[in-house]
This record gives structure tokens, sequence and C-alpha cells, in this order.
């Protein structure tokens, strides 16, 4: 194998493939990554047998050949290098080494034959179909923050993803839920989304997917089988294992009954918040909120640290109610929102509230009360 490649094309590759990298693995193939160079470019994969994460870049390949090295050592290697040189890459197949020369630089790394490195095809999709980037993004940054880390409930440890009913209206919807709160969010169907079944995307996959939705694009393509997902952004194609398990009906816990609105400046609500919780104990952060017509009141009592209380204007128009929540679960919800109008739909103060973003239908929050 030999090819001539432009410093900045490899390191911007090296730097989407490495991340699913395992920093410490018992396989010692899978802290490499696999180099395959064929016409005019050259591929770069690396896995974690969970996620696999393959970009494919131009280069000037003289010989190819494929060939796999040790991903975090040629990432700092590379990222090491002059900027706007060009990288010439050759493989010693003899001493089982690959040469890596820009300048006066010369550095040789120890390799692992191609043909043991594992591969993850997603084969067949059942369901493919396409949408906008920004979309995709969007459903990710309003929905994870929501995702459990309790392992021992797997099944609520990613993102749902599914077509669903709004109305009269077909949505593919991401919902994510811990237990304490819910966060859900629709977007337009796709075009051949209709059919597919209900995925649960594993929290890795999508925190690894938000990183590769940074720099743009204007379509993604979403392919869906029985047990893996495959995302097309550009020349990078992220492919994941998904979470076997069955996905708790969620539509249970969104309250339909709650008629006491309460609509508040989303940036003034967040900044008190902000405020009074820095008195709270670590382990509670319960802070309450004392809801009358014309005001909120929200304050902390912490049997250590003091007591904290602030007073903010509100639209409330039934009488008096009293209720706790998790500080940095409100901090979470309200920094999803786009308006400056939260919206609250209160019941009793026993029972879930529901969270808007404004007049906006297309989000929606849960979040569970607390005793204070």
């Amino acid at each position: 194998m030999r090819l001539v490649i432009e410093r900045s094309e490899l390191l911007r590759a090296l730097g989407h493939v490495t991340s699913v990298v395992e920093r410490r693995t018992t396989i010692p193939i899978l802290s490499n990554v696999l180099m395959r160079a064929s016409g005019a470019e050259l591929q770069l994969k690396a896995t974690d047998l969970e996620r696999e994460v393959v970009e494919t870049v131009p280069a000037q390949v003289s010989q190819p050949g494929a060939i796999t090295v040790p991903a975090q050592m040629l990432h700092d290697i590379v990222r090491k290098l002059p900027e706007g040189s060009e990288v010439e890459i050759l493989r010693d197949a003899e001493r089982e080494r690959l040469t890596i020369t820009a300048g006066s630089s010369r550095f040789a790394v120890q390799t692992l034959a191609a043909d043991d490195f594992p591969d993850l095809a997603a084969g067949e999709m059942a369901h493919t179909f396409s949408l906008p980037a920004a979309d995709l993004k969007m459903l990710i940054e309003k929905t994870r923050f929501a995702i459990s880390t309790e392992e021992t409930r797997y099944y609520l440890n990613g993102i749902f993803v599914h077509p669903a009913q709004r109305g009269k209206e077909q949505v593919l919807r991401g919902v994510a839920t811990d237990g304490h709160r819910l966060a859900q969010l629709d977007l337009d169907l796709p075009n051949g989304a209709g059919g597919m079944p209900g995925v649960i995307i594993p929290r890795k996959t999508v925190h690894e997917l938000h990183r590769l939705l940074e720099d743009g694009g204007a379509d993604v393509t979403m392919g869906v089988s029985a047990a893996k997902v495959r995302f097309d952004i550009g020349p990078i194609t992220l492919t994941s294992k998904l979470i076997d398990g069955s996905f708790p009906d969620y539509q249970r816990v969104i309250p339909m009954g709650n008629d006491k609105a309460l609509k508040v400046s989303n940036n003034q609500f967040k900044a008190a918040v902000d405020r009074v919780s820095t008195i709270a104990s670590e382990k509670g952060r319960a802070v309450k909120l004392n809801i009358e017509p014309e005001k909120l009141v929200l304050s902390v009592n912490n049997a250590e640290g003091g007591s904290a209380t602030e007073e903010i204007p509100v639209d409330f128009g039934h009488g008096k109610l009293e209720i706790g929540f998790n500080a940095r679960y409100l901090l979470d919800i309200s920094s999803q929102l786009e308006s400056d109008t939260l919206k609250f739909m209160l019941a009793d103060p026993g029972s879930p509230t529901l969270v808007r973003d404004g007049d906006d239908d297309r989000a929606l929050y849960v979040l569970m009360p607390m005793r204070v």
C-alpha cells in the first residue's frame, strides 16, 4: 500500500472515526483503525463492536492495499504534523510496519493484518429514508438529556424513534425517559419512514451521531433493520447495533387532564431556578414553587446550607398551588426551549406536570414532582 494524502483531510477523517475506539480493550485490533486504499481514495474504519464509523477521503493511491494501525497513535502523529503538509503513507509488508512521512518527519508504526478487522456490516436495510441533518440534530438535542443512565433498565438507555400519530398528522417521533422526566419531539415524517418499526438508538450512538452532525450537511440517509441502524452523513457512515428490548408505553405517563396553565418568561424562570438552587443539597436539589395568580415564589430550604427565595411574575388563573421539582431537571428542560414562553400544565402537587415550549406543539416534556 502506498499513497499521498493532504494532512487536513486525513486529520479530519481520523477525528471522526477514532472517537468510537475504546481507550482500554482486551481485543488489540479494536484499538486500531483499518486503512484501505484503492482507486483515488482512502477508506478509514473503526469500531467497538457496537458502533462502526467509516469515512472515505480523496488520496493519490499509487499502490492499493489495506492494513490496520493503532488509532490514537496515528491520530496524534497526524495532528502534530505541519499544517498544509502532504503525508506519504507506505506499508512495509516484510517488517509489518507502516511508514508515515511528511517533510522531514518520519514515523514507523506497528500494524496488524486487515483480514482480522471485525466488520459490523449492517446488511440489507428494510427501511431507508432521508431527512434534513438539522432536523435529526434537533431531535437529538431536545431529547437526549432525558436518556436513562441506569444500566438495569437498559431499554431506557437510548432514544426511541418511531412513526407516530399527532392529531391527523403522521410524524417521526423521538422519545427519551429516565422514569423521572420524559422528552418527546416530533418531526415531519420523511418519505419511506411510514412502515418502519420503532427502534431504540443507544446512548453512545446518539452522542456519536450528534458529534458527526456538527459538521452540518444537507440531508442524512437513515437505514433501519431489525437489529441495526445506519446513518450516511456525506462521506461518513455510522452503523450501530440497536438496543434489543421493548420501550415502555410512554403515552400512559403523558398527562391529558392537566388544566391549570402557568405561563412564565423562560429566561427569568431559568435564572431564578439557577440562583435559588445554589443553596440546595446535592442529594435533594428540590425547588419549591409557590404559585399564585400574579406571582411565583421559588424557594429552597437546606438544613445545612440555609435558604433562598425569589419571586417572579407569572400568568396563572387557578388560585394557589404548591409543588416541588428537581432543580437540575427544570434547568435541563428550560434549556431546550426556543421561545421565551415556558408553559406548565399542572394538575396537583402529586401528579406529573406537562411542560411545553410556548405554542410549539412539536416538543413536549413531562416532569414528575418531588416532595418538598
